[in-house]
């Protein structure tokens, strides 16, 4: 696989993330109009692995991400070109640079509209849609039922008893993911007859915060996990990401005003990635659109 790619007049050339200044990826995602911060992009460059498409004098004109949860399974994000090279093929080289680092990986990404023709030609193919609410927090409606079971904090130091519960709620362990997102975040689980049935977290990121992952098996469920944090937040600016489109939840989001203000589309190469269960732990808030 070629490690450069000419685009016009000049070569741009494959660097590791880690190795470009904060700010150039942070110009770039600005560029784009992602909402990204250059802690977010420091978040992300923990979390997972990344290159970037760099010219002879080290401009950056474009990023990919991947975020290998085992040895089968990864996600895919952060993947941008700037306008000046964006269709001249710079998507594609960087996919294909992240192919080869992924290996035989199965692979998972939140596609824009822009992008999605591009993943179809690659071998992904559509699984669903996430819709992204966001808006200034007003007092959320009463959730629709009584809270069935116990809410309360976790403490950084116990992401243990959340993991399990999200590995069969994601497909696959999340647990260094989850133990670095909680070094900035506000954990709140849910605890019926003795046993962890749900979670959620609200952290920095943006323009204000996201309130997710939400893990839960059920509407009533994830509602309160969400209302808990979205009570917090009130006069500030808040974002859910959801697959939901219909039913409880994605009332309750549209009642406590906040607004679905986009779209991205879940892809998949390789297994199917969503496999929902009735009565079983669901993925109800994204952690990211990079991280699923």
């Amino acid at each position: 696989m070629g490690r450069t790619v000419r685009v016009k007049s000049f070569e741009l050339a494959a660097k590791d993330i880690n190795d470009v200044d904060v700010t150039l990826l942070h110009a770039l995602s600005t560029g784009v109009g992602w909402p990204h911060r250059p802690k977010d992009w420091d978040f992300l460059r923990r979390a997972g692995h990344g290159i970037v498409a760099v010219d002879g004098i080290g401009r950056v004109f474009g990023s990919a991400m991947w975020f290998p949860y085992s040895r089968e399974f990864a996600t895919i994000g952060l993947v941008i070109t700037s306008p000046r090279t964006q269709a001249q093929g710079t998507g594609r080289w960087l996919m294909e640079q992240v192919f080869e680092r992924c290996g035989d990986r199965n692979l998972v990404l939140n596609s824009t509209d822009a992008a999605y023709h591009l993943y179809l030609s690659l071998g992904f193919t559509k699984e669903a849609t996430v819709y992204l609410w966001q808006g200034e927090v007003v007092s959320p409606p009463p959730p629709v039922s009584a809270l069935d079971g116990e809410l309360s904090s976790l403490s950084t130091g116990n992401i243990e008893e959340i993991a399990a519960l999200d590995k069969r709620a994601f497909g696959a362990s999340r647990q260094k993911l989850l133990a670095l997102l909680s070094e900035g975040s506000s954990i709140c689980v849910l605890r019926r007859g003795g046993a962890t049935v749900g979670y959620s977290m609200k952290r920095e990121f943006g323009r204000g915060h996201v309130i997710g992952p939400i893990v839960a098996s059920n509407d009533c469920d994830a509602i309160h996990l969400t209302a808990v944090h979205l009570k917090d937040l009130a006069g500030r600016f808040a974002r859910v990401d959801t697959r939901e489109q219909t039913g409880l939840f994605a009332d309750f989001l549209q009642q406590s005003r906040l607004g679905m203000n986009d779209t991205v589309t879940t892809m998949s190469k390789g297994r199917r990635f969503l496999n929902r269960k009735e009565n079983e732990p669901w993925v109800y808030g994204l952690a990211g659109h990079a991280l699923s």
